[in-house]
């Protein structure tokens, strides 16, 4: 955990980290309760806090959350039995960690389940055919490489199954540059957007 956060402060990373916070702060517009499933130690989540949304960071591991501000309400839990009252949140996001979920498919039903009537849903995730994605793989100690899920396709019908979506690729990665891309090749990113049917 010391290793990721030490990680997590470099230029690169931070940088990563605002390009994706101006992405949900743009697409949460509206809401109010979010719900982060697969947190971390909550440095986007804290983002969001300072633009103040209330924020309930959610993750399997409690030495993650450990590693949390003190300002991020954080809950320890599994993605696929989230103990949350239903429409509980305005929002739920998976920043990078629905593809490391074993049970995707009930997480997705939970998610449904503790959002409000037309809640907004954003998932990102990693491309795996993007040039950032290949090169992390050929690390065998790459936290890419704990990846559960590849097929981004079958992810995205089960999402289907309780949300009107839309989706894009996003942010462009090539070795340590970062820049604007919708390319399938060149985007880390790829985002499904998502609004729960009634």
């Amino acid at each position: 955990m010391e290793k990721y956060l030490q990680s997590c402060n470099s230029e690169f990373w931070r940088e990563v980290f605002k390009a994706e916070l101006d992405y949900i702060l743009h697409h949460l517009k509206g809401a109010k309760d979010v719900l982060s499933v697969g947190c971390g130690p909550a440095i986007i989540e804290t983002g969001l806090a300072e633009h103040g949304f209330s924020v309930t960071g959610f993750d399997i591991s409690k030495e993650a959350l450990d590693h949390a501000p003190d300002g991020i309400r954080t809950v320890v839990g599994s993605a696929a039995k989230m103990n949350f009252s239903d429409r509980s949140f305005d929002a739920v996001i998976y920043v990078a960690s629905l593809q490391f979920i074993e049970g995707y498919k009930q997480a997705i039903k939970e998610t449904a389940r503790v959002l409000r009537s037309a809640g907004k849903l954003l998932v990102m995730l990693l491309n795996p055919q993007s040039e950032f994605f290949k090169e992390k793989t050929k690390n065998p100690s790459s936290y890419v490489n704990k990846i559960k899920h590849v097929d981004l396709k079958k992810i995205q019908k089960s999402i289907l199954g309780y949300f009107s979506i839309e989706t894009e690729y996003f942010l462009g990665i090539k070795k340590t540059e970062i820049f604007q891309s919708r390319d399938s090749k060149l985007a880390s990113l790829y985002i499904i957007k998502g609004i729960k049917k009634q």
